[in-house]
C-alpha cells in the first residue's frame, strides 16, 4: 500500500472573485496553489500558516480561511519516493484575501518566480504536472462546481 506524505495546499481567492496561482521557480510554465508538506507533531492549520508565510509571505491576518476538503492523492511519477514517501496526501484550503493592499512576496521560498489572479475557469490543467491533473481536476469542481480542462497548456 502506497505511504503518502501529509500535505497543504491553498486556494487564495480576492474579493473579485479571481484565484492566485503561481508559476514554479523550477519549472516555467507550471503554475500551481502554494502547498508544502506537514512537519511532525504540526497540526494541519499550524502548515497551512507556515506554508503560506513561507511562500507568499502572508501572515494569517492578510486571509481568513472560508472552507477546506481533503483529502485528495497523488503518486509521484515513475514509482519515485521522497522523502521515503510514494506520494501526497493534501487537505485544501480556501482562503479569502481581507487585505486588499498587501504584496505577495516571492523572496522568501522562492519556490515561485511569478503570481497571477485569475478565474477558477480560466485554469488549464496543461499548466500543472500530470501527476497533479486529477487532483486539480477534483479541487476546482469541488470548490467551484466546474470541470476543468487540459487546453493544450
Amino acid at each position: 500500500m502506497p505511504l503518502y506524505r501529509p500535505n497543504v495546499a491553498f486556494i487564495l481567492r480576492n474579493t473579485a472573485g479571481d484565484i492566485l496561482v503561481c508559476e514554479r521557480s523550477d519549472w516555467p510554465g507550471c503554475w500551481q496553489f502554494p502547498q508544502g508538506g506537514v512537519k511532525k507533531n504540526e497540526t494541519l492549520w499550524e502548515a497551512l500558516h507556515r506554508e503560506v508565510e513561507e511562500e507568499l509571505g502572508l501572515q494569517p491576518g492578510d486571509y481568513r480561511i472560508l472552507s477546506s476538503r481533503g483529502p485528495y492523492r497523488y503518486l509521484f511519477t515513475d514509482e519515485r519516493k521522497k522523502g521515503g514517501y510514494d506520494g501526497q496526501e493534501q487537505q485544501y484550503f480556501l482562503g479569502e484575501l481581507t487585505n486588499p493592499s498587501v504584496v505577495i512576496r516571492l523572496d522568501v521560498a522562492k519556490e515561485f518566480q511569478a503570481v497571477r489572479w485569475m478565474s477558477p475557469a480560466a485554469y488549464d490543467l496543461g499548466w500543472i504536472a500530470p501527476m497533479k491533473r486529477t487532483v486539480y481536476a477534483d479541487v476546482f469542481r469541488d470548490f467551484f462546481g466546474i470541470e476543468t480542462k487540459d487546453r493544450g497548456g
